[in-house]
């Protein structure tokens, strides 16, 4: 009995033991492992990369807080990485760098005028008085054949008398040389006919219209002397007219003497007239910095009037053989550098320069930079580019590292894109 009762003492002592020393245990501080510290270089706003600021605090350009970069955000060789999620809300998509046959890009205003290798002088063939005048206002429209003036030219009396009685000897080589001087001082050979048919001077002419047109320049009244070659009239045609196209120095290869071109008006929607480039004007325009180009475009119904307005485009027929291309929006022109964002693959991108040709149908040749195949950002690619130049700019000495992604902040707007370790945060 009496070992008993020293073994259940034992046995008390020993479980007293064990929970004195499990309570010291579990009092014990537990000593965390120091995180070290990451070196802020600086902060700047991820919409405005390129500012930098030297501590903390609300970007001056958006309502969102500057964000820190550290010196071990380096970047990688491939880039800038973001993930499946966040391109999803970035609404990112690409297309593939493709071959395509582009037609020029051309469209401009230009002003019909008149064709003035159409324009014709009506002169006076000789001195006389104006005694009737049919077209008394310019712009007045004329019919071909249509008398525009009656002459009186007394000084064709004596020269018609004088080959009247030649004509009347009989001799022939005498009458064809009377009848040449009468030629030498410009009398139509239907005044020559009526001479001969009656016998008597006929100083009287009437002037009339050698086609259809309108008058551009009337230089004479009724009653007024006129002398020899004196201009009275200039007529001018609108069939065909003439089309000046203003366009930039930048598009002169696009437009080229024969070229095809369309023209429309809102006066007549739905309907195009058809031309060709009959000039490309050498003189630059020093107001307006553009060069010049005429066209030819026929106007049978003559409904096209000097002065109107007409937009001018290069048909699809014109389309030039195919060439490396890219949708133009996928294109980041930053005025001294033009540069697209590749998709390497696994959520990496990669912002090359590119060499770029004339824009045409929302896409844009590719000279040099990328090749056939290459998908290329067409969406979200402006704040990842950010991203990429923030990158690049860093010191050569900053010690690399895969990108670390910082949590969102709640309290920024939605439509406050944060960039920050190489991922792009909603």
């Amino acid at each position: 009995m009496k070992k008993l009762v020293i073994l259940l003492a034992l046995v008390a002592t020993l479980a007293a033991g064990a929970g004195y020393l499990a309570g010291h245990h579990e009092q014990a501080p537990v000593v965390a492992a120091e995180q070290p510290t990451r070196k802020v270089l600086y902060w700047y706003d991820p919409m405005v990369p390129e500012q930098r600021f030297d501590k903390p605090g609300k970007s001056p350009f958006m309502d969102m807080d500057l964000m820190p970069r550290y010196a071990d955000d380096a970047p990688e060789e491939t880039g800038v990485a973001v993930s499946a999620r966040q391109q999803q809300n970035l609404g990112m998509t690409t297309a593939q760098a493709q071959m395509r046959s582009l037609a020029p890009a051309f469209s401009a205003y230009a002003t019909v005028t008149t064709d003035e290798r159409s324009i014709q002088i009506v002169p006076a063939p000789a001195s006389g008085v104006v005694e009737s005048l049919y077209v008394r206002a310019p712009q007045q429209w004329v019919k071909a054949g249509e008398p525009l003036a009656r002459l009186w030219i007394p000084e064709w009396t004596a020269a018609q008398q004088e080959y009247l009685a030649v004509r009347q000897l009989g001799d022939a080589a005498l009458t064809q040389a009377a009848r040449a001087r009468l030629a030498l001082q410009f009398m139509p050979d239907a005044i020559v006919r009526e001479l001969e048919r009656s016998g008597k001077p006929q100083t009287r002419l009437t002037l009339r219209a050698g086609r259809g047109g309108y008058v551009v320049k009337l230089d004479v009244r009724e009653g007024a002397r006129v002398e020899a070659t004196q201009p009275l009239f200039e007529l001018a045609s609108l069939d065909p007219v003439w089309l000046v196209v203003d366009y930039a120095p930048g598009e002169m290869q696009t437009l080229n003497v024969g070229s095809e071109v369309i023209a429309t008006a809102e006066s007549f929607p739905g309907e195009a007239f058809h031309g060709r480039v009959s000039e490309l004007l050498p003189q630059l325009e020093t107001t307006t910095r553009t060069l010049k180009a005429r066209i030819v475009l026929d106007n049978p119904q003559q409904r096209l009037k000097p002065g109107m307005f007409l937009t001018v485009t290069l048909p699809e027929s014109a389309a030039r053989p195919p060439v490396l291309a890219v949708p133009e929006e996928a294109v980041i022109d930053t005025g001294t550098q033009t540069r697209v964002l590749l998709a390497t693959g696994e959520g990496h991108f990669r912002a090359v320069n590119v060499t770029t040709g004339i824009a045409s149908g929302g896409w844009t040749p590719i000279l040099s930079g990328v090749k056939a195949g290459d998908s290329v950002v067409t969406s979200g690619q402006f704040l990842i580019d950010s991203e990429a130049s923030l990158r690049s700019a860093l010191p050569p000495s900053t010690v690399e590292a895969p990108p670390v992604a910082a949590p969102a902040m709640e309290h920024q707007h939605d439509h406050n894109h944060a960039m920050h370790g190489g991922e792009v945060m909603p």
